[in-house]
């Protein structure tokens, strides 16, 4: 029997300011825009899309609980990177036995993760 569910196909982040988010995902962090939708931007396979929750009578709240987990190379590179254009982190970065990762927010204050496994899963 087949999978109901097959893949994912985005990932939906609320903004009060989209411009200001695609600055942000694009100029900041490096995502690839997607050519054909000018608030979606590509890490890896997968798809961020900027929604206004406001603009079609929702409240806006940002998704402060599920970090979003952005694969890097290097959790202390990539950190310092971030910080020499401003970025401010939530803490240490922790060392989990298997994997490095960081905290930190967008613009809108949506919960963002560098992230890196060093160690197969066992």
């Amino acid at each position: 029997m087949e999978p109901l569910i097959r893949s994912l196909d985005f990932v939906a982040v609320p903004s009060r300011d989209a411009a200001r988010s695609h600055a942000f995902y694009v100029d900041t962090l490096g995502l690839r825009p997607d050519p054909s939708a000018p608030f979606e931007f590509w890490a890896g396979d997968t798809c961020f899309a900027i929604w206004e929750p406001e603009s079609v009578g929702m409240p806006f709240a940002p998704q402060a609980a599920a970090h979003l987990a952005l694969h890097v190379d290097d959790v202390a590179a990539a950190r310092e990177a971030l910080e020499a254009k401003g970025i401010s982190f939530r803490g240490d970065t922790f060392d989990t036995g298997v994997c490095h990762m960081v905290l930190f927010a967008d613009p809108d204050g949506n919960s963002l993760m560098l992230h890196h496994r060093y160690s197969p899963r066992s």
